[in-house]
């Protein structure tokens, strides 16, 4: 029997959708939060003693710390998840993710405490990376593993919802809150109040995840005593494929999304200028869109195979790619909110719609949960974690965006490889 069973479990298709969107909401707010936080705030308050530019790079790279510890979580949470549950590695990672948070919120800054202030920054985005590492794999499985055939896409975008649902909730905190008391008040210290939020929501979460259960193919092979003994050494074995397979189609969609969301904010600071809300309002308004693009194209993805909008998305995203950088270059706020909105919520949400359900399907019950863990937290950390601290490098060094679109299409390259060569899976049983 799995642990922590309490209250009426939630077995139908929807409710256990329903449950993994909240609580991935959770979890992506909070690791959006740094995100955002990362942009606007830690470069000034965590590494003052250094140039601006310097102090970018230092802040992304405490970012990209946190995309470092994705895999070390997605194989623990493999291992726990393929042999104890996938619900009940869910809940630790919740706990997890949310304490971490709002420590970063209680954080005293480097004027307090001098250097000890960015080594506890970095090791709580650490904390934060093992969480997530864990967070979406699980979640992912759940949905799909209780959603009924030729239908897994869209029970699957519920997961995906979160990444949107988180970004709306941490920009629209963040843009709501600074633009209430003012930058000055807001790098003073209301900054921290997003991040102190994490622990009520937490609350919220676990109430809702204690409610799910296994899915029952699952639960039958625990009962029988057939889970793997060491599924990532196994997965390695019997789907190594897959692993690589699920690891590029990752690359082009993540190496994106932080590029406009979080490089990008950076990036409209120094173009237009710092006290610019033109890219929180655009991220809070591709986010509100993500909420319905983001399970359309798991529809679409249901009814045509999952290859077609995901090489739809991974082709057209260096060109939209351009069109943003493209569009900061004018200075105006309404063509960087159409230009964010193009690359989000058509190109990337064009491949992160069918994502969790073809990652999903590219893995057998017995090893599901390790093999998704694995490809999604790999392609993470290579594209995603270091896309920022990439593209900061390059314009500082460059001056020019261009050599960053060029990088980003060599990338998409194999983003796109990865999807001719995975099988088509929307059309299969669930193995």
């Amino acid at each position: 029997m799995s642990t922590l069973q309490t209250g009426a479990p939630a077995r139908t298709p929807r409710r256990v959708a329903l449950a993994s969107a909240i609580g991935t909401t959770i979890e992506w707010y909070d690791f959006y939060l740094y995100a955002t936080a990362t942009a606007l705030v830690f470069n000034t308050l965590f590494f003052p003693s250094i140039s601006p530019t310097a102090g970018t790079l230092a802040a992304f790279a405490t970012y990209a710390a946190g995309f470092g510890a994705r895999p070390i979580g997605a194989v623990v949470a493999g291992h726990l998840g393929d042999r104890v549950g996938r619900r009940t590695v869910l809940v630790g990672a919740l706990v997890l993710m949310g304490g971490a948070t709002t420590l970063i919120g209680l954080l005293p800054s480097y004027a307090t405490i001098g250097v000890a202030a960015p080594i506890l920054l970095v090791v709580l985005r650490i904390l934060q990376g093992l969480a997530v590492g864990g967070e979406w794999a699980g979640a992912a499985i759940l949905a799909v593993e209780h959603a009924p055939p030729r239908r897994r896409g869209f029970f699957g975008s519920f997961t995906q919802l979160g990444s949107p649902a988180g970004m709306l909730l941490a920009t629209g905190l963040f843009f709501l809150v600074r633009m209430a008391v003012g930058d000055q008040a807001f790098l003073e210290g209301w900054w921290r109040l997003p991040f102190l939020a994490s622990a009520l929501l937490v609350v919220v979460g676990l109430v809702i995840r204690l409610r799910i259960t296994d899915a029952p193919e699952f639960v039958a092979l625990r009962e029988q005593g057939k889970v793997a003994r060491l599924p990532v050494v196994e997965v390695f074995r019997a789907a190594p494929r897959q692993v690589v397979l699920t690891t590029g189609l990752r690359l082009s969609q993540i190496a994106l999304f932080v590029l406009v969301t979080t490089y990008g904010l950076t990036y409209i600071a120094g173009e237009i200028g710092r006290g610019s809300s033109a890219g929180l309002l655009a991220v809070v308004i591709s986010s509100a869109l993500g909420l319905a693009t983001t399970p359309l194209w798991a529809i679409l993805s249901d009814r045509v195979g999952r290859r077609t909008p995901y090489l739809l998305g991974a082709i057209g995203g260096t060109l939209t790619l351009l069109l943003f950088f493209l569009a900061v270059g004018t200075g105006s706020t309404v063509l960087v909110v159409l230009a964010v909105v193009l690359a989000i919520n058509v190109t990337h949400d064009a491949m992160y719609g069918p994502q969790a359900a073809w990652f999903a399907e590219l893995f057998s019950t017995r090893l599901r949960y390790s093999g998704a863990s694995l490809g999604y937290g790999i392609g993470s950390v290579i594209a995603g974690g270091f896309a920022p601290l990439v593209a900061a490098a390059v314009v500082g060094a460059t001056g020019s965006f261009w050599p960053v679109v060029a990088i980003f299409a060599g990338v998409s390259v194999l983003t796109i490889l990865a999807a001719a060569l995975a099988r088509e899976t929307a059309f299969d049983e669930l193995g």
